[in-house]
């Protein structure tokens, strides 16, 4: 067991959902020609001035709410001052001694057991350019800059890579689910620096920390903060001191590698802008905020799990998404409609075939998704077995041919004859046959072999093409095998 205890903060840049950036009127878009969502205030040219984007600020208080932060009446925005070829302005338009939002949690699991990671604080500012390395040079595309970010800045509580990554899962599912953020990590738009440091178990003293920077995904983050924590340990154990520096996770060498010193507050030389006033949050902006806020996953989870009878991992896999979330309960409220079901029954039954089926067939990006049929006709298609015109096993089949052609299931089910045969006479018929075909089973059965009765029923449905009734065909096997 290690004598040393790692301590972790994370600082999770979040780039908000708004239509422009925020000082200026350039779109806030992703993947656009470099340097065309553009203007001289977003590229620093002299006299151009900022305007807050109201939208922005929307946001930011509906982050605040969904993870219980204090709303500050009056914030400031400051310039934090530094000289990367990706700041046009030599400053980064931030906030500093009075941020938006103080306090707040990341309600969060690991291994099954739940629990909260504090948050210091949450704080609006525009984002840097964007540096690209082409053919050995450095160029700079500014259709980043001035785009509108939350930095949620976590207490140092997290004790390994496991819980940080846990950590940012929950907290991006939480920003996508209320529309602030669309947790693309592969675009940058959700992501994280990690300061890390360790202190002999017992400790109550902070060691000195290191920051990891520059890694865009869940998996390398954890990798990254468990090799930071074990090069610590090594360093110090062999008599060496831990510098305080700027590191990054090289995946191909499975280490973290240095980038530069770090800076400290003061070395950003932070101070009031001048050219913006004091953000004023009043208590009416604040309410128009809560009523915008959505229910959150983990309340959406609890709620399925007592009045639909989901078990805890299909709740968790359903509400993952948003837009999938969204369409399950479009699902199951129109099954319950439609066939005047219960919504325990209802949501059990809408969940077993979204997940089974519908998922298997759709893509996610962002906070959207593309399903491949509509949720009110996969409603009307469960709606069709739940009233005994088709089976389980020919509901899948037409699932197949709705996605293929894009009509609704009755459609399929009257021209294709799909609908399940119910005539107790013509069952009747196909099992007598299928009986007098197999008279070694036939035999078996009646000498105690019960489990073969599985093998007639397959036989009843391979000759109706999987249409009969299987209510049906088990009583008329039952009762004919019985006769003997």
């Amino acid at each position: 067991m290690s004598a040393w205890e790692a301590v972790v903060g994370l600082e999770v840049h979040a780039q908000l959902r708004t239509r422009t950036k925020l000082f200026c009127a350039c779109p806030n878009e992703f993947g656009a020609p470099p340097n065309t969502h553009v203007c001289p205030v977003c590229l620093g040219l002299p006299g151009a001035l900022p305007a807050p984007n109201e939208a922005a600020i929307d946001l930011a208080l509906r982050a605040a709410l969904a993870l219980g932060g204090e709303v500050r009446e009056r914030s400031v925005f400051a310039r934090k001052s530094y000289f990367y070829p990706d700041l046009a302005k030599g400053y980064q338009i931030s906030q500093f001694a009075l941020p938006i939002i103080e306090g707040g949690a990341v309600p969060m699991a690991l291994e099954g057991e739940a629990r909260s990671a504090a948050l210091t604080r949450i704080h609006l500012e525009e984002d840097a350019a964007k540096n690209l390395h082409v053919q050995g040079e450095t160029v700079v595309d500014f259709n980043r800059a001035g785009t509108p970010l939350i930095e949620i800045v976590g207490e140092p509580v997290l004790r390994s890579g496991a819980e940080a990554e846990a950590y940012l899962r929950a907290l991006r599912e939480v920003l996508v689910f209320i529309g602030v953020n669309d947790g693309n990590l592969e675009e940058g738009s959700f992501r994280c620096d990690a300061n890390v440091s360790i202190r002999p178990k017992g400790e109550e003293r902070l060691g000195t920390r290191v920051e990891l920077k520059n890694i865009n995904s869940f998996r390398f983050v954890r990798k990254a903060i468990d090799h930071e924590v074990a090069r610590q340990a090594a360093l110090r154990e062999s008599g060496g001191e831990v510098v305080q520096e700027t590191r990054t996770w090289d995946e191909r060498q499975e280490r973290t590698v240095a980038m530069r010193g770090k800076e400290e507050a003061h070395d950003y030389r932070y101070f009031p802008d001048p050219d913006l006033p004091p953000l004023v949050v009043d208590a009416a902006r604040l309410a128009r905020a809560e009523e915008t806020l959505p229910e959150l996953p983990a309340a959406m989870r609890a709620r399925w799990v007592e009045t639909l009878g989901l078990t805890a991992q299909d709740a968790g896999v359903l509400a993952a998404h948003p837009a999938i979330a969204a369409y399950f309960e479009a699902v199951a409220t129109g099954l319950g409609e439609a066939a005047g079901l219960k919504p325990a029954k209802a949501g059990k039954k809408a969940a077993n075939f979204v997940m089974a089926e519908v998922l298997r067939e759709t893509a996610t990006e962002g906070v959207e998704a593309r399903f491949p049929a509509a949720a009110p006709e996969v409603a009307a298609l469960l709606a069709l077995v739940e009233d005994g015109t088709i089976n389980g096993k020919i509901a899948k089949e037409v699932f197949a041919k709705m996605v293929a052609t894009g009509e609704p299931p009755k459609t399929i089910v009257e021209r294709e004859g799909l609908a399940q045969v119910t005539d107790t006479a013509a069952i009747e018929a196909v099992v007598r046959e299928v009986l007098a075909a197999n008279p070694k089973q036939v035999e078996q059965y009646r000498g105690g072999k019960t489990a073969v009765l599985g093998f007639f029923v397959g036989q009843v449905m391979k000759a109706t093409r999987g249409q009969a009734n299987p209510k049906a065909v088990n009583e008329i096997l039952r009762a004919l095998l019985a006769e003997g």
